[in-house]
């Protein structure tokens, strides 16, 4: 299993750039398109993007309201600011991207700064089902996704990590970090990084090509634990051969009928109910909006210019197919209908 995520606002900058990956021809053996996760942040996001990604049947999990550039207002956030962050973004994007089938239950920590404890218990309240901000440093073999009801099963890591340390009933979809080394047989050891975007030695489509098969044979040849290619969006766009060294990496793995490209979601529902290759042509749960064809909800979404009380002076364009609410939906006001100032 290989999942591909990517991380923050969608919009106009990038929507092209996921309809080049997922373009509707690349299957899985299964016969259904792949699949990828998307962490969507509020600001600047257009929504009737997010509800077509939604449409094709695509994972929409929360990235926060705010992605507020202070990363230690994350790892010292109080469960009030994780419930407005999270659970607010999530209203939002069900609002606004008309997501009305409570399919968005994952979240990921802005920086990867997880919250300790207070986060997973606003997670528990709210029925979010998985974190994905935890790193795993680079070991000798990657590590499964696990439950957080027992102590993880590697060591807190990453910067001022706040990782935590009471038992909650949520899953950790683990980020794996990934061996950036060019020559792994020769090369010595460099830290892994855990976002294909942080790899800063890779420059290269070459490099970038390298860095995904040695990581896909590293998780493939030892316990098959799912790959996890976590992306911000400019960096695929920042070099064309980039792109290209991805869409050939993705048809390479299809081609070999033992791959299937999943959401965060899709690898839990086959961790709860382990299916064998050969079952899993027909395996339910990977079977939904299996080949979607069709149109997109609406061709021109509303562009609402509209302003709130928490961002004084800024006239902000809220995109999306459903109306327009009365102000622009911020932490305090995630509906935007201003009752949060009555």
């Amino acid at each position: 299993m290989i999942t591909i995520s990517f991380n923050g606002a969608v919009n106009v900058d990038n929507v092209d750039l996921y309809a080049e990956i997922f373009n509707g021809n690349r299957q899985n053996p299964n016969g259904c398109q792949i699949k990828g996760t998307f962490f969507t942040s509020h600001k600047y996001t257009n929504y009737s993007g997010v509800q077509e990604l939604h449409r094709q049947g695509h994972e929409i999990a929360s990235f926060s309201v705010t992605n507020k550039d202070d990363p230690q207002y994350w790892t010292d956030g109080s469960y009030d600011d994780w419930l407005a962050e999270m659970a607010g973004n999530r209203l939002i994007i069900e609002r606004f991207a008309n997501v009305s089938d409570g399919s968005v239950i994952g979240i990921r920590a802005p920086f990867l700064r997880v919250g300790g404890n207070k986060q997973f218990e606003m997670m528990a309240d709210q029925f979010f089902v998985y974190d994905a901000s935890i790193t795993a440093p680079l070991g000798r073999v990657p590590i499964w996704p696990y439950t957080l009801y027992f102590r993880m099963p590697h060591k807190c890591h990453g910067n001022a990590q706040n990782c935590p340390s009471r038992s909650h009933p949520v899953w950790e979809i683990v980020m794996n970090e990934l061996d950036r080394r060019d020559d792994p047989t020769f090369d010595e050891s460099l830290p892994g990084c855990h976002m294909v975007s942080s790899c800063s030695n890779i420059q290269t489509g070459d490099q970038f090509g390298r860095l995904l098969r040695h990581n896909f044979n590293r998780h493939f040849l030892t316990n098959r634990a799912p790959l996890g290619l976590h992306f911000h969006a400019s960096w695929l766009k920042s070099k064309r051969e980039f792109r290209e060294e991805l869409g050939k990496f993705i048809d390479e793995m299809l081609a070999r009928n033992d791959v299937y490209f999943v959401t965060m979601l899709q690898v839990i529902q086959w961790m709860q109910n382990p299916t064998e290759l050969t079952a899993l042509r027909d395996f339910q749960e990977w079977k939904e909006k299996c080949d979607v064809k069709g149109q997109p909800y609406c061709s021109l979404p509303n562009t609402c210019p509209l302003t709130t009380r928490e961002l004084p002076g800024e006239t902000l364009r809220l995109f999306t197919c459903m109306e327009c609410p009365r102000h622009y939906p911020w932490i305090l006001d995630p509906t935007g209908d201003g009752s949060a100032f009555k």
